[in-house]
């Protein structure tokens, strides 16, 4: 366990090192999701001011979707770098599989976490989108985000040695994805009407058993993937 860890810990060190170098994945996020809350804001004025139960759905909706597209732009570069920079083999015979797997996967879930920050900040403040229920909305955004984290990392293996990576990994999450984004977009709805835990509870407990079920998938098929 204490060679896991410590395994784990060097894979996660190693990408926080080169990411703070070229800052390529945090960029694309960021910009990403500026341009996306400037983009609505414009669009839609001060369409947050709204509170009626359409109105919720929709911000909601936006801001799922900006978190996502920034999410399946950044996510996949943990991997893909390690191709285009040929150290995959290195890093191969260097750690364990299980260790390589948590160090990107707890990486991507770093980012995404600042992601959530940013977004969400960016739509209080361009979007007016106010927040009935904070602690529901925090808890839909990490759960959301888990699922995304677990969907993906594995994908992000599995097209890092193809020509088109991008578009392929688009292709491949959004039928993994499609599912859980509808119960976050639902439910951080919920949230922003300041709906009590007990609403929110049967859709955060959909997303942790989801998160929880790929996790587990993901851990069993990665030595495969990483290894052929």
């Amino acid at each position: 366990m204490k060679l896991l860890f410590t395994a784990t810990w060097a894979v996660l060190s190693k990408d926080l090192r080169s990411e703070l170098r070229t800052r390529y994945a945090l960029n694309a996020l960021l910009l990403f999701a500026v341009c996306t809350a400037v983009a609505v804001s414009m669009g839609v004025g001060f369409f947050g001011l709204r509170r009626d139960e359409e109105a919720l759905l929709i911000q909601a909706t936006l801001l799922w979707l900006a978190l996502l597209f920034a999410a399946l732009n950044g996510l996949s570069r943990s991997f893909v770098q390690e191709e285009e920079r040929r150290t995959a083999l290195a890093l191969l015979l260097a750690a364990p599989s299980i260790a390589v797997y948590l160090g990107k996967f707890l990486f991507n879930l770093g980012l995404l976490a600042i992601l959530d920050s940013v977004t969400s900040l960016l739509f209080i403040s361009f979007v007016r989108v106010q927040i009935g229920n904070l602690a529901l909305f925090i808890a839909f955004l990490a759960t959301g985000s888990l699922c995304l984290t677990t969907a993906t990392t594995l994908l992000a293996a599995i097209i890092a040695k193809a020509s088109f990576k991008s578009g392929l990994f688009a292709v491949l999450a959004f039928p993994l994805i499609f599912p859980i984004l509808i119960v976050a977009i639902q439910g951080t709805a919920l949230a922003l009407a300041g709906a009590p835990w007990s609403e929110g509870w049967p859709a955060l407990r959909l997303l942790a058993s989801y998160a929880l079920a790929t996790f587990v998938a993901s851990l069993m098929l990665f030595r495969t993937v990483w290894e052929t």
